[in-house]
């Protein structure tokens, strides 16, 4: 067993499909290795991310271009109407948007990003972040970022564009 993806904070994508309901290119064994990688990739990355892991934040599911993390909404998190701070919601996508476009092994920083906030994420909450890669060509990724609370009631829209730069996040 990989020892990188012992980790409680990682759990794979079980299905071979990309999460946006496109296929993954490549027959079974290099969408297995792909997944592989992106999970390895995951758990390097959440290892060396103390803002991630400080904030409460599990990795539910990475693939390729894809990532799933979520947070409990802690007392200490709220704003002064004692709903959650923007920044926080902020955070969960910018770390789901950060895996996902770093899933494919080569080291991608965010260029640009929009967050729409929908409804107030409260005390209790388990926010999930769903990330999905729209589009990818050359150096430039798009991608959108849903975030939900525990009953499915969208809190927040992000749209993260990404830059690759030199490196890889793991030897490849």
């Amino acid at each position: 067993m990989n020892k990188l993806l012992d980790t409680p904070a990682v759990a794979s994508a079980s299905a071979p499909a990309h999460a946006a309901g496109r296929p993954v290119a490549g027959n079974a064994a290099e969408r297995a290795q792909a997944q592989a990688l992106a999970e390895a990739v995951g758990a390097a990355m959440y290892a060396r991310d103390p803002a991630s892991q400080g904030l409460g934040m599990r990795i539910d599911a990475i693939g390729p271009g894809h990532a799933r993390l979520s947070m409990p909404v802690r007392a200490d998190m709220l704003n002064g109407h004692q709903t959650c701070h923007g920044g926080f919601i902020f955070a969960l996508a910018d770390s789901a948007f950060a895996f996902a476009c770093n899933s494919h092994n080569l080291v991608t920083v965010g260029a640009g990003c929009t967050i729409d906030y929908i409804a107030p994420g409260r005390e209790g909450d388990v926010l999930t972040a769903i990330a999905v890669e729209q589009t990818l060509s050359g150096k430039t990724g798009v991608y959108d970022v849903k975030v939900s609370n525990q009953d499915g009631v969208t809190v927040a829209l992000f749209r993260g564009k990404s830059h690759r730069i030199q490196g890889t996040v793991i030897p490849a």
